[in-house]
């Protein structure tokens, strides 16, 4: 390793200090296996990549790996990691004077070009602020005057960025392997020119896929709605997302950086597709990441081998939406396991499909799933399963469990929704008629373990709209509303077999006040960090109390944005954002949930989305 190659011994030395005293300390030093040392004199843009949660959730993240070995790819540029430190952590550095500090050079973050956020979930919103503040700068981007460093954010939460747009200089939107490289290069020739931080936002505003929030006026209605948002100064007036047109061709990292603690998927990861053929009318994910589009089955192959080889790991995952619909699903386990069972590696596959759950899948990935299987049926009728286009039955669900059962297995759980548009109490009754039809499949099995009895877990979220799917427009059912379902689910369930959890309902009422909010929320999300929120998506660090202090301090009412219908002709706050998927086709999608309509899947039929007028059917593989 050459001597050049940087490192911060001051910064060393005073962690050497208290180190030892703070719970898993090799979260905070760096210096792992596959981690990037460059020579700092020959770096021309510095970028800092934070993830505003736990070493072990970021490290999990593939976007991160993806862009981290992209980045670095390139000579000059240096892309480094940056974690929320845990309050001991936190706690100690703000005592010693020790800022937010990258895990490379362990330099301070603030002295980089940039300070980029993946912006993942809704309630990392003030944890991002606490990392700010943490690395010694204004949260506020109207405070932050110099050219450097510029605050990005990328992930999906950006296609409704409006609460966090007075903290964040601009954002990416969409696919980001090539636009962060178009920015980087952009930064390195205005810092070659003198540029203003404003001659860099005018000028990298007419990036495609880059949002600008400073360039954008947004005015309201008497009733709190959306007026109008207006472009000004050369910025577009719709921000258009970018996407990756050949999944073959796409950089996909060669290595990645070995964690010395464990992790939450301490694995190798490939990516196999992105988008998805489904439809799910909940789904934000299934609408903003289309077009759908495969890697063949040799890029594949060939990428699982060099992370093995170069990571050791002896587990790799097949990452996507939805696995189990990559076209020759069949043919590429039988590819993969070829080597992977040669060379004694765990294949892991996730994201599986009820209707995709064949014999031969199962036979593939038996010898890696021995705790349990998951499937999602997502509501308990077959009614409300069209209202939202799921696109499953109960024989479905029947047959795979059968397939399981008879594979060995005994343990299942159901993922389910409370809440959906249309719900009934009937549709509630269905959730443990399926659990129980469930159980009922594991003793009509001849050849069962006898002795051995079956178990169901129903695992319950609260349903919350989320923008760009076809359920924007519907309200988020009251506290009231779910509780009184839940507690007709008790009273109907009588199985002990059977579980029941579900999850907080002031957890996913914040999230969907985040997910459909206006920027005059910023200011609640300020207000809510000042007064101590952070890591909200941890249960022990959550404290809904001091969000609803801030939003009646701001003059909120978080039943405005999460518990209204939005009429089909209200401007959404995101409305100047273009996934490439037609807002009319949205609303009827909605209207075909209420008719109780399903929709084929794309592979079944196009169905005019508008993501191939947009892109081009060149691009979209979903009907190939």
């Amino acid at each position: 390793m050459s001597e050049n190659l940087y490192k911060n011994v001051e910064m060393m030395n005073k962690l050497d200090e208290f180190l030892p005293n703070i719970q898993k300390p090799a979260r905070y030093i760096g210096g792992e296996v596959g981690s990037v040392l460059k020579d700092k004199s020959k770096v021309d843009v510095r970028f800092a990549f934070c993830f505003p949660d736990t070493y072990e959730i970021g490290m999990s993240h593939l976007g991160m790996k993806i862009l981290y070995g992209l980045k670095n790819r390139v000579p000059n540029y240096w892309c480094e990691r940056a974690f929320m430190p845990l309050p001991d952590m936190a706690d100690e550095m703000r005592k010693r004077d020790i800022p937010l500090y990258a895990l490379e050079s362990l330099d301070p973050i603030k002295e980089f070009d940039f300070i980029g956020f993946t912006i993942q979930y809704e309630l990392c919103y003030t944890t991002i602020l606490e990392m700010l503040d943490l690395a010694g700068l204004p949260v506020l981007a109207s405070e932050r005057h110099e050219l450097t460093p510029i605050v990005i954010g990328g992930g999906p939460c950006v296609v409704n960025a409006e609460p966090l747009c007075d903290f964040f200089d601009m954002f990416v939107l969409g696919e980001g392997e090539e636009v962060n490289l178009e920015i980087m290069a952009l930064m390195e020739k205005c810092k070659r020119e003198g540029c203003s931080k404003e001659d860099f936002l005018r000028r990298a505003a007419r990036i495609e896929g880059v949002y600008v929030p400073s360039l954008y006026d947004v005015f309201y209605n008497d009733d709190g709605t959306v007026k109008a948002i207006i472009a000004r100064d050369g910025a577009p007036e719709r921000v258009t997302k970018r996407i990756i047109r050949d999944m073959d061709k796409v950089y996909a990292p060669e290595n990645f950086v070995v964690p010395f603690c464990d992790i939450v998927h301490n694995r190798a990861v490939v990516e196999v597709l992105r988008g998805c053929i489904r439809g799910c009318r909940f789904c934000q994910a299934g609408f903003i990441y289309r077009p759908f589009r495969e890697k063949s089955k040799e890029t594949i192959l060939s990428q699982t081998k060099c992370l093995c080889e170069n990571t050791g790991y002896d587990e790799v995952s097949l990452s996507s939406l939805s696995t189990s619909d990559f076209k020759d699903i069949e043919g590429l386990l039988s590819t993969l396991t070829d080597y992977t069972s040669r060379e004694g590696i765990n294949l892991s596959l996730p994201s599986l499909r009820v209707d995709r759950f064949s014999e031969d899948v199962f036979k593939k990935i038996n010898d890696v799933r021995k705790s349990g299987l998951t499937f999602a049926p997502e509501a308990g009728s077959q009614r409300l399963r069209d209202v939202i286009n799921k696109n499953v039955t109960e024989e479905d669900v029947l047959n795979s469990v059968k397939i399981a059962f008879e594979g060995g297995y005994s343990a299942i759980k159901l993922y389910f929704m409370m809440g959906l548009p249309t719900e009934t109490e009937k549709d509630i009754e269905g959730i443990f008629d399926l659990a129980k039809a469930v159980i009922e499949q594991f003793y009509a099995n001849p050849d069962r373990k006898k002795g051995k009895a079956p178990s169901v877990s129903v695992s319950l979220s609260t349903f919350i709209p989320k923008p760009f799917t076809p359920f924007e427009f519907e309200p988020q059912a009251s506290e009231e509303e779910i509780l009184s379902r839940q507690k007709h689910l008790i009273g109907y369930a009588r199985d002990k077999k059977i579980t029941i959890s579900w999850s907080k309902y002031d957890v996913s009422l914040l999230e969907a006040v985040l997910a459909r909010a206006d920027r005059r929320v910023g200011r609640a999300v300020w207000l809510a960090w000042k007064k101590g929120c952070f890591l909200d998506g941890w249960d022990e660090y959550f404290d809904f109390g001091k969000w609803k202090e801030a939003f009646a301090e701001c003059g909120l009412d978080m039943s405005f944005y999460a518990n209204r219908r939005r009429e089909y002709d209200e401007v959404a706050p995101w409305s100047h954002m273009n996934i490439l998927v037609d807002r009319e086709f949205l609303i009827e999608e909605n209207r075909k949930a209420h008719a109780e309509q399903p929709t084929p899947n794309c592979r079944e039929k196009c169905s005019n989305c508008g993501v191939i007028r947009n892109v081009g059917g060149e691009v979209c593989r979903a009907i190939r």
